[in-house]
């Protein structure tokens, strides 16, 4: 299991509502994604390949 320190959490700064989107969290390994409407809800958790992977097929 992995766990993120509250200060590696961070939001778009595209993100108009800072209660409806998600807040990202990155170590050397790992990148967590979680909602920040239940932050306590469960984590996502990606190696940074498969991340980079994902932004790149968003950006296209």
């Amino acid at each position: 299991m992995c766990t993120f320190s509250p200060d590696q959490w961070f939001k778009s700064s595209y993100s108009s509502n800072p209660a409806g989107c998600v807040e990202v969290a990155m170590t050397p390994e790992l990148v967590g994604v979680r909602d920040t409407k239940d932050r306590d809800g469960g984590t996502l958790v990606f190696t940074k390949q498969k991340w980079a992977s994902f932004i790149a097929s968003v950006k296209e």
